[in-house]
């Protein structure tokens, strides 16, 4: 059986189409240690993404950064809210440290997601701006209780 460079170059580039694959929400939460630097923490987690090259992210991709936002939604209201409700003192504050950089994790993804969208010609800039606010935010949250522990939360979901 014979095949083509041209065919086997083409299979290989379909094969590598999309940089994330799936993972849990454990294995990528950034809510633990300390507060004040999860603006880099969640950047790192999609480092892999080519963030020059936005107009040219895999559909795979885009769906990995909404399933991002969803199971980081889900931890925040199953896990981290309830978490908090019932604890008091340092430790609700440790815990809603944790939530707060994971909603800085599940928005940088949620931009991320926008910004590539906007790159391939979709209208998304009335929400890329809301969801730039909410950003801002939490990570001004978070800046402002730097060095300040944060606590994990164990959660189970996965990516898509």
């Amino acid at each position: 059986m014979r095949f083509s460079l041209g065919l086997i170059a083409a299979y290989s580039a379909l094969a590598q189409a999309g940089i994330f694959s799936q993972q849990t929400y454990n294995d990528i939460s950034i809510s633990g240690g300390v507060a004040g630097n999860a603006q880099n923490e969640a950047l790192a987690v999609f480092n892999a993404l080519n963030i020059n090259d936005l107009a040219n992210i895999d559909n795979d991709d885009l769906n990995f950064l909404n399933s991002v936002n969803q199971i980081c939604n889900q931890a925040e209201t199953e896990a981290f809210n309830p978490a908090i409700d019932a604890a008091s003192g340092e430790e609700a504050d440790a815990l809603q440290r944790g939530k707060i950089k994971n909603k800085v994790l599940k928005l940088t993804a949620t931009i991320l997601k926008l910004q590539a969208q906007a790159a391939q010609g979709q209208d998304v800039q009335d929400e890329l701006a809301d969801e730039q606010k909410k950003l801002n935010s939490n990570i001004k949250q978070d800046e402002d209780e730097a060095g300040n522990p944060s606590t994990f939360l164990s959660f189970d979901a996965t990516t898509q």
